[in-house]
């Protein structure tokens, strides 16, 4: 069972991780924080989060560590360097890893926390960052039952719609599946604000009809509008879901599995990447049509 006094660590403190650890914070544990770039910590240090120097001292005072952090080569890194959480952590602690990174990487965490009896859980997240601050995530995990089970109190200060989807891994493909489903969706968002545009209608009043028809999703409610307001400030990066993308595609082609669509909207994106749009959020595919 999860001690009540736990102290955890969190890893990663940009876009996503400040909002979900200050859930955490809020909901009366200690936390230590550590992040690469310790200004994008300040908000936390000011609400009484403790700052640790590296992710070898995080660990080692933690019983629980929670991270979010950009690529899979980040995630190895934190977790299976020498100075990694695994390497650190005591025995009989928990690791949560909350990027979307690889399913096989999530395994190899898996296996090597498995050795030095720690509890592992890949655990991604969708809902952006109005998901992040409002604690709404969809949390997607992979990992033994009995430690979901035991972490659930601490899921719940950060999401709402919380599923063991099986071992190891299965968040992680989980999590593809999501991505996979956005990158057409985002695609028909932007096509469909586009084509309002060009016909010469008024995009506002056509949202008042096609967002609560058939046409009605995720995507079209949190993003249209700030795509129609010239916001493309990053709830989700570009060039985090390129990389999701990437992933979910190397996934896919070992599977035998063609998915043109998710094959499309990569080439899309990759565009906006060459026209160093890399940092600006995903809605911002709607400039590509429009150029």
């Amino acid at each position: 069972m999860l001690k009540s006094d736990a102290k955890i660590g969190f890893v990663g403190t940009g876009v996503m991780g400040a909002a979900m650890a200050s859930h955490i914070l809020e909901g009366g544990y200690k936390l230590s924080v550590y992040n690469r770039t310790k200004e994008k910590a300040s908000a936390l240090l000011n609400k009484g989060a403790t700052w640790k120097d590296s992710v070898a001292d995080l660990a080692k005072d933690s019983d629980i560590v929670i991270s979010i952090v950009g690529y899979p080569k980040d995630v190895e890194e934190v977790y299976l360097g020498k100075d990694g959480i695994v390497n650190n952590i005591k025995q009989g602690g928990y690791v949560i890893d909350m990027t979307t990174s690889k399913p096989s990487l999530a395994k190899k965490i898996y296996e090597a926390a498995k050795i030095k009896n720690i509890f592992a859980l890949d655990a991604p997240v969708s809902g952006g960052d109005v998901g992040a601050a409002e604690g709404t995530l969809s949390i997607m995990v992979g990992g033994d039952k009995e430690a979901f089970e035991n972490l659930k109190p601490i899921f719940g200060l950060m999401g709402k719609n919380i599923v063991l989807q099986g071992n190891a891994g299965a968040g992680q493909h989980t999590k593809m599946c999501n991505q996979i489903a956005i990158a057409s969706t985002i695609m028909g968002v932007c096509e469909a604000l586009s084509y309002a545009k060009k016909s010469g209608l008024d995009a506002e009043t056509v949202l008042k009809s096609i967002g609560a028809g058939g046409a009605a999703s995720w995507q079209l409610s949190a993003y249209a509008s700030r795509i129609l307001k010239g916001d493309f400030a990053p709830g989700f990066y570009i060039k985090h879901f390129v990389k999701d993308m990437k992933i979910a595609l190397e996934e896919a082609a070992e599977m035998g599995l063609d998915t043109p669509a998710l094959s499309l909207s990569k080439k899309l994106y990759d565009k906006l990447i060459e026209q160093g749009k890399e940092d600006l959020g995903t809605q911002a595919l709607y400039e590509l049509y429009l150029n």
